[in-house]
């Protein structure tokens, strides 16, 4: 639910996105608030990464436009779009780590790019987001040295290196066992609880999404928008969409309705 006391940091309004001929969403309109941990769900070819990348400007929309902080950023010119671009912080799926660098020097490079900061002020910053992520001495490993879970985790750190008002995440349980995915969660609850930060998630994983989303929306492939907005915990029980029951409800294995 949203919470009145908090500004709107994303706003999305009249979105429409195709590719060629094929549509993907339309009228998509929608408001993120500061501070809350907003999940975008919905079915395979629905649109969600389409959507995020969108909001991280990586594609431009056919129509609609996109605000962050209250800029809008299809329309600012190049020079605001990169102080926007450092207010945000993007964990892909696999963690997009480079693999010829320690996890060190992943971290510590949007630093020396992006500031002017000394060395020893660098390396402060990136132990500083290693251990945040519980990865406290694995500096000098490479990402070939640790285990799915640690790569994630080390993604993340390197998405936090400038601090972010928001933060980005693409299917992070996507590859992860059980008890990984958990202990992913708990570090996004932490984050969030701590910093205050945004948080923006694309998954389908049930069990993380009623552990940590404050608030979802739906996207449906059929309808090409958004068919539920709203706590999951309540569209789940209180839906009038019969799909979206199913889908919040649905066990391992168990086939939706088409």
């Amino acid at each position: 639910m949203q919470d009145k006391g908090k500004e709107a940091i994303i706003q999305v309004k009249d979105l429409f996105a195709s590719y060629g001929t094929d549509v993907i969403f339309e009228r998509v309109s929608f408001n993120v608030y500061e501070g809350e941990i907003f999940v975008i769900l919905g079915g395979s070819g629905c649109g969600k990464t389409t959507l995020l990348k969108h909001l991280i400007g990586l594609m431009q929309p056919q129509s609609g436009k996109v605000f962050i902080d209250g800029d809008d950023i299809f329309q600012c010119d190049e020079a605001r779009f990169q102080e926007i671009l450092r207010k945000l912080g993007v964990l892909y799926q696999n963690g997009a780590l480079f693999g010829s660098m320690t996890l060190a020097e992943n971290v510590a490079l949007p630093i020396r790019e992006y500031t002017d900061l000394k060395r020893a002020s660098i390396d402060d910053m990136v132990k500083m987001k290693l251990n945040l992520v519980n990865l406290g001495g694995y500096g000098e490993h490479y990402p070939s040295e640790i285990s799915g879970g640690m790569k994630k985790r080390a993604g993340l750190a390197r998405a936090m290196a400038l601090n972010p008002k928001i933060l980005f995440f693409d299917e992070p349980s996507a590859g992860l066992d059980p008890v990984t995915s958990a202990g992913l969660d708990d570090l996004i609850i932490q984050i969030n609880k701590n910093l205050g930060t945004t948080i923006i998630i694309v998954t389908h994983e049930l069990p993380s999404i009623f552990a940590i989303a404050h608030r979802v929306i739906m996207l449906d492939k059929k309808s090409k928008g958004i068919i539920a907005e709203g706590d999951p915990r309540y569209l789940r029980d209180h839906s009038q969409d019969q799909f979206v029951r199913q889908f919040l409800n649905r066990a391992s294995g168990s086939k939706m309705i088409s």
